[in-house]
């Protein structure tokens, strides 16, 4: 999908407030579901730059779990999800979810 494109070019040009609208526009379609879930967990994971710039550290741990639910194998191997969930970790107290995948991926110890 183009918008996804777009969003992803937005981040890196540091429009981040474009790339979450693009993003949200491009996840509420028909076209999002038909997308392989390799590709979907990607998007998200490669969104979560967005959120945290944007300060938004809710928003990009729920991109990961999401992410983490659709195809765990991006979440758990991809190197940008790592680095995300430990800025995500690092920004204070997180809900369970987000908790529990960075002990799955060996980033947190589990209470």
């Amino acid at each position: 999908m183009v918008d996804l494109a777009r969003a992803l070019t937005a981040t890196t040009l540091g429009d981040n407030g474009l790339a979450i609208a693009t993003h949200l526009r491009a996840t509420h379609t028909d076209a999002w579901h038909r997308l392989p879930a390799e590709h979907r967990a990607g998007h998200l994971i490669d969104i979560t730059r967005a959120q945290l710039a944007l300060g938004d550290r809710h928003a990009a741990g729920r991109a990961l779990v999401t992410a983490d639910h659709i195809a765990p194998a991006e979440t758990r191997l991809r190197p940008a999800a790592h680095f995300a969930l430990t800025a995500v970790l690092r920004a204070g107290p997180t809900p369970a979810d987000v908790t529990r995948l960075a002990a799955t991926i060996g980033l947190a110890r589990q209470p």
